[in-house]
């Protein structure tokens, strides 16, 4: 069961909607012109049921194989937002769009998903149904949790749902993955801290929000270091911390600061957000400010399902002859609301000697194209093998 002689065929075919898809990226929820794209795609490629505007602008395609008498109905997903970057790559195919690009290899992953749809639909050789998902707003925006909310895993009747993301680093189309939690529940934290300004000659006439800020963002790193277990995984990082005044000799009144915790246990969320409100409001007491926390609680742990997680890793195997262990990821991923709802499981595919996602001279390498299309492709026949 290596990489499939069809959509090795079909390798050119894709890398130039991959090429168009990254020449366009688009940001967030404003994935118009991608959405537009792939519907037509499936459209073109006979999909039983194509509906769009699902999590505002998502597109879900249903394929039924030649029999549905098993009844299952297997979701494969595939992000399609950009990021805000200005592409640095050079590419003939760079991005047209000044401040977007395909920085993390979504136009990959939507190219790769609408592959295996063309290959499934004109094969159909498998009994039950499959459900292509192209998600906008991976990127923050929880665009996966804007479909769910809008029912489509009972609208669908998925049953189980899978996602890939390109790996830098590792060989092209090797394959990754790791039962139970993998990838970090992302939190963002807005701090306002509100004093009394003044003039930076008279101290003693102000409280210094500058001076209570910077206590503040010491203290808050003693919650990784002094209160949560040694072997846990958690990070505290402060990211921006601005002022109300930029002038030499002003006291600024107020000092805004913003930083993401991430964790990989709902346990050691909790203690982050309890330890965080109660330094927040010590720091605040002694020295005679006001501290207000915003504690938003983003994207959950991603955590893949036991079973679901071998069978993935058994498909992976049966392309690129292994599936490796894949490390704990302490980046965040919004496929963590679709497991939260069906059982299945995240892998990561090789994207070889390239620039890391979220770096402006990244580009996601075609050749990972059929050994990832393979794998959505076989995740259906096997699952659902035709009778």
């Amino acid at each position: 069961m290596p990489v499939k002689n069809r959509l090795a065929e079909m390798h050119e075919e894709i890398t130039a909607w991959r090429r168009d898809l990254h020449e366009h990226p688009e940001i967030l929820f404003d994935t118009h012109r991608t959405a537009a794209v792939v519907a037509e795609k499936l459209r073109e490629f006979g999909c039983d049921e194509i509906v769009t505007g699902i999590g505002r602008t998502g597109v879900v395609g249903v394929i039924r194989g030649r029999s549905t008498a098993s009844g299952k109905v297997v979701g494969l997903r595939a992000d399609m937002d950009a990021l805000p970057i200005h592409e640095q790559t050079g590419l003939p195919y760079a991005s047209k769009t000044p401040g977007a690009m395909h920085a993390c290899g979504h136009d990959g992953h939507t190219a790769m998903l609408l592959g295996a749809a063309k290959y499934l639909a004109e094969t159909r050789n498998f009994d039950g149904t499959a459900v292509v998902i192209f998600q906008p707003a991976e990127e923050g925006g929880g665009g996966g949790r804007e479909m769910c909310q809008d029912g489509m895993m009972d609208r669908f009747g998925i049953q189980e749902v899978y996602g890939m993301h390109n790996w830098p680093g590792m060989p092209v189309g090797q394959f990754a993955i790791r039962p139970g939690p993998f990838f970090a529940a992302t939190d963002l934290i807005t701090i306002d801290c509100e004093g009394k300004g003044g003039h930076a000659a008279k101290p003693q006439d102000t409280v210094d929000t500058t001076l209570m800020a910077a206590h503040l963002v010491t203290a808050l790193q003693s919650i990784v270091s002094r209160n949560s277990d040694p072997i846990g995984q958690i990070v505290v990082s402060i990211t921006s911390f601005e002022t109300s005044s930029k002038a030499f000799n002003v006291i600024p009144q107020r000092v805004a600061i913003k930083g993401t915790v991430r964790t990989l246990s709902n346990a050691l969320r909790d203690l982050a957000e309890k330890r965080m409100t109660e330094i927040c409001a010590g720091v605040a007491a002694t020295f005679g400010g006001t501290i207000t926390l915003d504690y938003n609680r983003n994207y959950p742990v991603m955590v893949n399902h036991d079973e679901p997680t071998a069978f993935a890793a058994e498909v992976a195997r049966g392309i690129s002859g292994d599936c490796h262990p894949a490390p704990l990821v302490m980046g965040g991923e919004d496929f963590a609301f679709m497991l939260e709802e069906r059982p299945g499981a995240y892998i990561v595919v090789g994207n070889g000697d390239t620039a890391m996602v979220h770096h402006p001279e990244y580009n996601f390498n075609d050749a990972v194209i059929p050994a990832g299309c393979s794998w959505y492709a076989e995740m259906v026949e096997r699952r659902m093998p035709a009778a």
